[in-house]
C-alpha cells in the first residue's frame, strides 16, 4: 500500500531531488538548488499543495502539486495539477495512481469543483492513467502559451 500525505518542511532536501527528477524529465538541466528554493518558496507562501508519497521505510517516492485558481465563468474554484512525478522504480505499482487520488480527494474536500492538467502529447503512460482516473481530453478550448521575457 502506497502511503502519501501533505509535505513538510523536512521533507524539503528529497522532494528536490524528486522535483529536480520532474523537470529532468522535462529536458530541463539538473539544478537541485534551484529545485531546493522553488519548493522553499511554494512552502513559505502556501500557494501550492503539495502531497508526496512514501514508500514502507519514508522514503519519498513521488509527489504532486496543485495550484488553486478560480473560475470567472464558472464562478468556482478551479485547481491546476500541474506536477505528478513518481522515482521509476515505483512505477506500474499504484503510487502514480495513489497521488492522484489524494489530490482528487484534497481538492474535493477544499470544495473544488474542478482539477485541470496539461502533458507532453507524447506522455502516453500519464494520459493512460488520467484517463483510467476518468479524466477526460479538452476538446473545446486550444491552449496557447507567451513568453515574457
Amino acid at each position: 500500500m502506497v502511503n502519501v500525505r501533505s509535505a513538510v518542511l523536512n521533507d524539503l532536501e528529497p522532494l528536490s531531488a524528486l522535483l529536480d527528477g520532474y523537470r529532468q524529465f522535462y529536458k530541463q538541466p539538473t539544478d537541485i538548488q534551484a529545485a531546493r528554493d522553488f519548493l522553499d518558496q511554494r512552502m513559505g507562501l502556501g500557494d501550492s499543495f503539495i502531497l508526496v508519497s512514501e514508500n514502507s521505510e519514508g522514503m519519498l517516492t513521488g509527489f504532486v502539486q496543485l495550484y488553486p485558481g478560480v473560475s470567472t465563468v464558472g464562478l468556482n474554484a478551479r485547481w491546476t495539477l500541474n506536477d505528478l512525478f513518481v522515482l521509476p522504480n515505483y512505477r506500474d505499482k499504484g503510487t502514480g495512481r495513489a497521488l492522484m487520488e489524494a489530490a482528487t480527494q484534497l481538492a474535493h474536500d477544499h470544495g473544488v469543483v474542478r482539477l485541470i492538467l496539461m502533458t507532453q502529447v507524447e506522455n502516453e503512460r500519464a494520459q493512460h492513467l488520467y484517463e483510467s482516473l476518468g479524466w477526460q481530453r479538452n476538446t473545446a478550448f486550444y491552449g496557447y502559451l507567451l513568453d515574457i521575457k
